[in-house]
């Protein structure tokens, strides 16, 4: 149903609508469709579908199967496929969305074809790994029995392989003048609780049938889709609200059939009804974070902030108004919680197959639809926006003795419980966890203000222990503090001869500035390449002999001389986005050197063989940098775990494990 009006978009006969369809010139000979029109349900169609010309006459010749349909296909006949099974546990799903179907069943022009198309798509939908379906009500033009029957029957396929789905009334399915609590109608003879029990994900419905209830997993967690009749009475509202206050951690998508409309730009407002649902259910139930309803066209959306202060993403979709009644077109929101977005793409199955078989003008034009309301994406940050009601919790700390494994030369961590801010004292000395004496000193650049090294609570979510340091350090000029190696420590004068793991936790903050901030480093070591008599190409005699550093693109570098070459290997990471926490780790396993970013292997790792790290016996700087023998840079932001093995590890093995 339009928004501005409830009329067909073109009248019934067809004679107020352009006279274009057809076959493409090119298209293949009406033999060699024959099977394709079979499969697509347009065999015995003739010219009331497909338009005037030869070939569709010729088509049309081919008889039909005695157990075919009114398009000439067997309805939602089996196709041998095995039970539906989707992945529940991959970081990425898809929920497919269907609005309005009615004009595929309208009286005795009943069309079925594009909706088992779409049907089918989501029970082979591997590659898109869809966990649920949603339907958004007036399946059906008049409400009568005969067009549920067909539309039921299509359903089947997804009866007959357990998959997951919903379908809610519209108002072209009951009538306009009841609410949920109306009693029997053709309808609910064919969409009622009995039915969506086949699937596991079935969990409820009201007494009176009309709202049901649904839970899947995606992303190895519990979502709901909540399924609301089109009219809501008060025993409605009472029934869905005690549904998700039944399930206080679960996420809920509501889907009805009349919440908003859009205007032709896409921007949408709650309807008359929608504000009804929004008051009495939608802005008190924080775990409703996405809306979708049909019933109005254009599509659009809008974003609205609930009681609690979050996001209420609000949708809708509908393309009643589009070729052949939309065609069944579904929307798929894939769910990606690695990348905390929702990318949604619009489509027919149905139309895409007449566009790739050249059958029809009209339907080439609409493969799939990109503009700005139909193709989009949304950020949401999954953890954040659902931490009021299933906060994740936090990873527990782990003790020191867990982390010192076999090799290990060096563990540093800063959660020793000094409160959040404070400064670092001058005659702070920070142990080496491991024992072996690598302990770390203050050292601060001369003229840099008070407070430039100080605690922090702040830590990466899989860091062992729960605290940094935050180091307001720069260059140009050089102020702030960074600790040392004592002069004794055994790391200063090891050559890691059997290989190495240095591993890191950090974080930039949004300031961050190239031009001040550029060529920090994480860990570095005193001692000019050129003191240690390196000569090869690339030697730059004036940089130290390692030094895990950012350059100014914020690209991760771990530049060293090892004992075997006479220059310099580098190991480069990517552009990091700022405010985020990361740990990287660099490895050698005696011959090569690979560097990992939040366990992940980067590109940008050399093969030219390389063994042990050249030193001049002097100390290793966390979070200062020379160059040319003096301090050139302190590190701008915060570090936490820092642990040194002599030996090359796994991932498996690595601190963010």
């Amino acid at each position: 149903m339009n928004h501005h009006q409830n009329d067909l978009p073109c009248d019934d006969d067809g004679s107020s609508c352009p006279r274009t369809v057809g076959f493409d010139s090119d298209a293949p000979a009406a033999a060699g469709r024959r099977a394709f029109l079979r499969a697509t349900g347009l065999v015995g169609a003739g010219l009331a579908v497909l338009g005037a010309g030869s070939t569709a006459t010729a088509a049309a010749d081919e008889p039909a199967d005695a157990t075919a349909d009114a398009f000439g296909a067997p309805a939602a006949a089996d196709d041998g496929r095995g039970a539906w099974d989707p992945d529940p546990d991959g970081p990425r799903f898809s929920l497919a969305v269907m609005p309005d179907t009615q004009y595929l069943f309208d009286g005795d022009r009943i069309h079925p074809a594009p909706l088992e198309a779409s049907l089918r798509h989501v029970l082979d939908g591997s590659d898109e790994n869809f966990v649920f379906l949603a339907h958004l009500g007036d399946v059906t033009q008049n409400g009568k029995a005969e067009e549920f029957a067909a539309a039921g029957k299509a359903f089947t396929l997804l009866d007959r392989h357990g998959a997951a789905y919903s379908v809610l009334a519209g108002n072209h399915d009951v009538g306009s003048g009841s609410d949920d609590q109306r009693g029997r109608t053709a309808y609910l003879d064919t969409f009622n609780p009995a039915r969506f029990a086949r699937s596991a994900t079935f969990k409820g419905a009201s007494p009176d049938g009309y709202n049901t209830y649904h839970l899947f997993r995606g992303a190895g967690r519990d979502w709901m889709v909540l399924s609301l009749d089109w009219r809501l009475s008060d025993r409605g509202f009472a029934w869905a609200n005690s549904v998700i206050a039944q399930h206080p951690t679960v996420p809920v998508i509501l889907t009805t059939h009349d919440l908003a409309y859009a205007d032709d730009g896409g921007a949408a407002q709650l309807s008359d009804h929608g504000h009804a649902l929004w008051d009495r259910l939608i802005s008190g139930n924080d775990q409703i974070f996405l809306t979708l309803n049909g019933h109005y066209w254009p599509p659009g959306s809008t974003t609205l902030t609930n009681k609690a202060g979050h996001d209420v993403h609000v949708h809708i979709t509908n393309y009643q108004n589009r070729y052949y009644g939309g065609a069944a077109m579904i929307r798929a929101y894939r769910f990606d919680l690695d990348r905390n977005t929702i990318d949604v793409r619009t489509y027919s199955p149905w139309i895409q197959r007449l566009a790739a078989e050249k059958v029809n003008r009209l339907a080439s034009q609409e493969i799939e639809l990109t503009g700005p309301v139909d193709s989009f994406s949304v950020q949401v940050d999954f953890a954040q926006r659902f931490a009021g009601f299933a906060p994740v919790p936090a990873r527990p700390g782990r003790p020191a003795r867990r982390l010192t494994i076999p090799g290990t030369v060096a563990y540093w961590r800063f959660d020793a419980g000094q409160p959040d801010g404070s400064a670092v004292a001058d005659a702070q000395v920070v142990k080496d966890l491991s024992g072996h004496g690598n302990d770390l000193v203050k050292k601060t650049a001369p003229g840099s203000p008070a407070g430039t090294l100080t605690w922090s609570t702040e830590s990466h979510p899989d860091q062992p222990g729960h605290g940094s340091l935050y180091f307001a350090g720069r260059g140009k000029p050089v102020q702030g503090a960074y600790l040392e190696t004592v002069a004794k420590a055994p790391m200063n004068a090891d050559t890691f001869q059997q290989g190495y793991t240095f591993e890191a936790f950090f974080k930039l903050p949004t300031d961050w500035d190239a031009d001040r901030n550029a060529w920090t480093a994480l860990l570095s070591r005193w001692g000019m390449s050129g003191e240690a008599g390196k000569n090869g190409s690339d030697t730059d005699p004036q940089e130290p002999l390692a030094t895990l550093s950012l350059s100014g693109g914020r690209e991760l570098q771990w530049c060293v001389y090892p004992t075997n070459l006479t220059g310099p290997v580098t190991n480069w990471g990517h552009e990091l986005p700022l405010g985020a926490w990361w740990h990287v780790a660099v490895v050698n396993n005696k011959r090569l050197t690979r560097m990992y970013v939040n366990g992940c292997e980067v590109v940008r790792n050399p093969s030219t063989p390389s063994e042990g790290l050249s030193t001049l016996g002097h100390p290793w700087l966390l979070g200062g940098y020379e160059y040319g023998g003096a301090l050139s840079q302190v590190f701008h932001g915060w570090i936490g775990d820092v642990r040194v093995v002599n030996r090359p590890l796994p991932v498996r093995d690595f601190m963010i494990s």
